[in-house]
């Protein structure tokens, strides 16, 4: 896997968790009812997925680095 793939699956949890405590609250201090805002939680993990794919087919895409095991003759 490639680094940015790794970043998206690290930030995942951390970012899901911050909108989570976002949308509460909001509806705790602000009064607008987390019942209205949860879609937004639906938003941001599709984002987050579809980067993920993304992440994960350009290293599927991505060249072999070279070992240096290839010997010319």
């Amino acid at each position: 896997m490639n680094n940015s793939y790794n970043i998206v699956s690290a930030i995942r949890g951390p970012l899901l968790l911050i909108t989570i405590g976002t949308l509460v609250a909001m509806d705790y201090f602000e009064g607008i009812r987390f019942s209205r805002t949860w879609p937004i939680l639906l938003i941001v993990f599709g984002i987050l997925k579809l980067l993920e794919k993304l992440a994960a087919s350009s290293a599927t895409n991505a060249p072999a680095a070279n070992t240096g095991t290839d010997s010319v003759i």
